[in-house]
């Protein structure tokens, strides 16, 4: 079976210069969901029809096993679909998707191909409460399916039903192209409408199914950003609650955003409105606090991630204590054990077991040891305004607060840096070094006065 997936529309309802199937769902473009969908089914080809910002989508989805057609000028759902089949097998099955429906799922379309069989034709319809701006499904007196009327072209009594088109179907590639070429444009939109070969199909004795998803929210599209939230709400729903289902404690399931991979394990917690981005892996007894921000990061078991952190590419090891407010940033690795507290920044560093920094620290590019203490106000300085220098702290070294450690320098196994130090040059292993500016009182100095106006 091969699959056209329909992403030529403007979207001018979401007023952006962003082409609308390039809008973000759960940290993806809804194009990518559908694109996904389309490739658990093994699909032979799938062909993406683009027309409105069609550079910028192929550039974005630049893909090798994708294909492309342009339809230029856009005419209509049929019109698409035709400009297509150049690019498909010429037997067999062909699905017709739609870019801004991102939500459908695999399974479901899975059932929609096995309706079709080998020589018919299968439908996704779904039923609507309020079916407003649908086409509507047709039915005869023994609920034969026998046409799809557009809501525009519809009698009042046809837009009182509430079963509708989503524009998915399954037709036979053959039959398919015999059909587009037969159908044409005289309806109010001046179109051809891929719903017309329905009528066709049913003339020519095709057998015809249909089928409905397992939740309305599949078959949903997005034309503005509203449409867009309330998709994203549903689809971090379903995320949530498969979370739970695993065993995942969420403080309010109705607050997290998975936009990517978030696996956990046994007895995790995870507190409100916190953000997984990328892939995100959470070991046995984690808890994250609320307000994280985790993205591309993989977390040892036992560690506690307190609010407001933000992590990102990062591997933290088992049994660390993280925040409030830290932030660790691409290339950090911690060992076992390991402390960032509040307002502690850390980037493309090492630290090692039982390593501590817990206080307003800004370390960059350094590979800590074990059991090292880093004092509050201490900082790497790492960036000479051309290049970065690594710094090297050895196992038990203890640094005072208010440390400047100039890069690249090296701290000894088990050295002290006193507070205030502005170390330069390397620190031996097992002593203390001091670098300060003398202190001195000045008798009789007085402070200034606010002068009388």
């Amino acid at each position: 079976m091969d699959v056209v997936i329909l992403a030529a529309g403007k979207g001018t309802r979401m007023r952006s210069a962003l082409p609308k199937v390039l809008q973000p769902l759960a940290g993806q473009p809804m194009l990518t969901h559908v694109v996904g969908a389309a490739r658990a089914l093994d699909a032979g080809r799938v062909c993406v029809v683009v027309g409105h910002g069609g550079d910028v989508v192929r550039t974005r989805l630049a893909q090798p096993d994708l294909l492309w057609a342009v339809q230029e000028p856009q005419l209509g759902t049929g019109h698409a679909v035709a400009v297509a089949l150049p690019q498909l097998c010429e037997a067999g099955q062909v699905m017709v998707l739609y870019g801004d429906v991102p939500l459908v799922g695999a399974e479901t379309l899975r059932r929609l191909q096995a309706a079709a069989g080998s020589d018919g034709v299968a439908l996704l319809t779904v039923t609507l409460d309020d079916p407003g701006g649908y086409g509507r499904i047709v039915r005869n007196a023994a609920g034969a399916v026998v046409r799809i009327v557009e809501e525009k072209d519809a009698s009042a009594a046809e837009r009182a039903v509430c079963e509708v088109n989503t524009g998915m179907l399954v037709a036979p590639a053959a039959r398919l192209r015999d059909w587009l070429g037969r159908i044409g444009n005289d309806n109010a939109q001046g179109e051809y409408y891929l719903t017309d070969i329905v009528a066709l199909a049913v003339a020519d004795g095709v057998p015809l199914a249909t089928v409905e998803p397992a939740a309305a929210w599949e078959v949903l599209g997005a034309n503005s950003k509203a449409q867009l939230a309330a998709l994203e709400r549903a689809l971090q729903q379903v995320r949530a609650a498969a979370l739970m289902e695993a065993g995942v404690t969420l403080i309010d399931p109705a607050r997290i955003d998975v936009r990517g991979q978030l696996v956990c394990g046994r007895d995790v917690e995870i507190d409100v409105n916190c953000v997984f981005e990328g892939a995100v892996e959470l070991g046995d007894d984690v808890r994250i606090g609320a307000q994280c921000v985790l993205r591309d990061v993989r977390v040892g078991p036992g560690t506690r991630i307190a609010p407001f952190s933000h992590i990102e590419q990062a591997e933290i090891g088992p049994d660390c204590v993280i925040g409030p407010y830290a932030r660790l940033r691409p290339g950090t690795a911690l060992g076992e054990g390991v402390h960032v507290g509040n307002f502690v920044e850390v980037k493309n560093c090492r630290l090692g077991d039982g390593a501590k920094a817990n206080h307003l620290t800004y370390l960059g590019d350094a590979d800590v040891g074990r059991r090292v203490n880093v004092g509050a106000g201490t900082i790497t300085c790492n960036y000479d305004g051309v290049n970065k220098h690594r710094t090297m702290i050895e196992d038990d070294a203890f640094i005072g607060s208010d440390t400047q450690l100039v890069a690249p320098v090296r701290v000894g196994r088990g050295a002290t840096l006193a507070a205030g130090t502005t170390l330069t040059k390397d620190a031996p292993p097992g002593q203390l070094t001091v670098s300060r500016a003398k202190q001195i009182t000045v008798p009789g100095w007085k402070r200034p006065e606010r002068k009388q106006s």
